[in-house]
């Protein structure tokens, strides 16, 4: 069978090759909407498939952005992208979405591969650890904009929340409760997010007048977090409190809480940062630190495609503001 044109298209449905093109580049400002209808008619009848290389060679655009999120277990990242891909997917352009998994290799090659397939933009969560490569794509102009994490040394278009603000803001209600034996608990601090909320953590403490107990911070892989609850918990003075860094962590706690027959709320009272959905269904209930991940990924997507089409933009860091949660 003869493969099927966008000519072929225009006299089945009564119209011209531009409108036909028209439609194909959702342009329907001046399209009615029977015209629309006949050349979805014709299109389906037909079973038209429009040629996207010949159109991106044509436009200089693929009309495909990538999104390299850290590590997509976090439902942060999760919401985020979701966010990003339907804000696109309202512009016509695909979202492609790649996992990293906090590997500075990976993210390395899926920014090359990215780039490679000529993308017109990227969104990345970064590992902070390829900062010649960021650099990179700033020098050139290439459309990029970095979420939830700092790239230090970098004027670059971000996307991040209050960290230090937030957790400052949470150790605070623990000592009005008053905990004074107050644990923090996160994965190693490779990045800005991790390293912010310890400074948040220090600096309410210290504000308070409490001497800071090396003790109990925990910063360890998620593999090694219960044998690091393990000893937090058989010190003398075990702490009453537990402030948990993200949503991987609490889920390690909570393992740990049960195969130890701990109870919240008794043995231990704890605040997650970090978006969890069944925060309210858990028993008690637990207090979390909220990101606006939709706004977040808007304002990202929103960011590139004005970079997509040229909009002058300086580079800047825009920070939104995350909320306690007391359940």
């Amino acid at each position: 069978m003869e493969k099927v044109t966008m000519a072929d298209v225009a006299k089945e449905a009564g119209v011209s090759k531009s409108t036909v093109s028209q439609f194909l580049n959702n342009r329907f400002e001046y399209m009615g909407e029977k015209t629309k209808l006949k050349i979805e008619e014709a299109i389906k009848n037909l079973g038209y498939q429009p040629n996207y290389i010949a159109r991106s060679l044509k436009q200089k655009r693929t009309s495909m952005v990538g999104i390299i999120v850290a590590n997509i277990m976090h439902r942060f990242s999760t919401e985020v992208s979701r966010a990003i891909e339907d804000y696109f997917h309202e512009h016509g352009i695909h979202a492609i979405v790649c996992n990293a998994d906090d590997d500075p290799q990976k993210e390395k090659n899926y920014i090359e591969m990215l780039r490679a397939k000529q993308v017109d933009g990227l969104i990345i969560f970064p590992t902070g650890q390829n900062h010649d490569l960021y650099k990179n794509m700033i020098v050139e102009d290439y459309p990029v904009v970095f979420m939830d994490r700092k790239v230090e040394n970098l004027k670059a278009l971000s996307i991040v929340t209050d960290n230090m603000q937030s957790t400052y803001n949470a150790i605070v209600y623990f000592l009005k409760r008053g905990h004074r034996k107050i644990a923090f608990a996160v994965q190693p601090l490779t990045i800005s997010t991790r390293k912010d909320r310890l400074e948040g953590y220090k600096k309410a403490m210290k504000d308070e007048g409490i001497t800071i107990n090396s003790d109990y911070i925990i910063e360890a892989n998620i593999s090694d977090l219960k044998a690091n609850l393990e000893k937090l918990f058989s010190l003398s003075e075990p702490p009453t409190a537990l402030f948990s860094g993200n949503d991987r962590v609490f889920l390690e706690v909570l393992e740990f809480l049960k195969e130890t027959n701990r109870a919240l709320g008794k043995d231990i009272d704890l605040i997650v940062f970090d978006n969890i959905p069944f925060a309210h269904l858990v028993e008690p209930p637990i207090t979390v630190i909220t990101q606006p991940a939709f706004e977040m990924g808007k304002k990202a997507a929103e960011l590139l495609f004005a970079k997509i089409n040229k909009t002058e933009i300086k580079p800047e860091e825009i920070v939104f503001q995350s909320k306690i949660m007391i359940q």
